[in-house]
């Protein structure tokens, strides 16, 4: 069974920062594509930023140049440096991974549960 767990997440004022962890375990044989969503109340879950196994990335145009994705493949863990935080990126923030559990099995999609991000003076 594959869990994502999500961590870091929390208050801070505008113009702070937060970095979100999100590490994978379980039966995992491997990880392709990792990264962060968002979604605010009363909107629909967007694509915030993702990260092949190659280390290529890619970021919505509203936080380029202020949030920066990582991954450790050694441990199975992306991370979100975010930086520069408006009051508009409050949301909740869902770590996802594209992965197989065994050699011969598809790649599937799964997601962590969830870490609140609120950015307010």
């Amino acid at each position: 069974q594959v869990q994502l767990v999500e961590s870091g997440g929390g208050l801070v004022q505008p113009g702070g920062s937060l970095r979100l962890s999100c590490a994978a375990s379980g039966s995992i044989f491997s990880i392709n594509a990792m990264g962060w969503y968002r979604q605010a109340p009363g909107e629909q879950r967007e694509l915030v930023a993702s990260i092949t196994s190659g280390g290529s990335t890619n970021y919505a145009d509203s936080v380029k140049g202020r949030f920066t994705i990582s991954r450790d493949n050694a441990k199975n863990t992306v991370y979100l440096q975010m930086t520069s935080l408006k009051p508009e990126d409050t949301a909740v923030y869902y770590c996802n991974a594209f992965l197989r559990v065994l050699a011969w099995s598809s790649v599937r999609t799964y997601w962590g549960q969830g870490t609140q991000v609120t950015v307010s003076s």
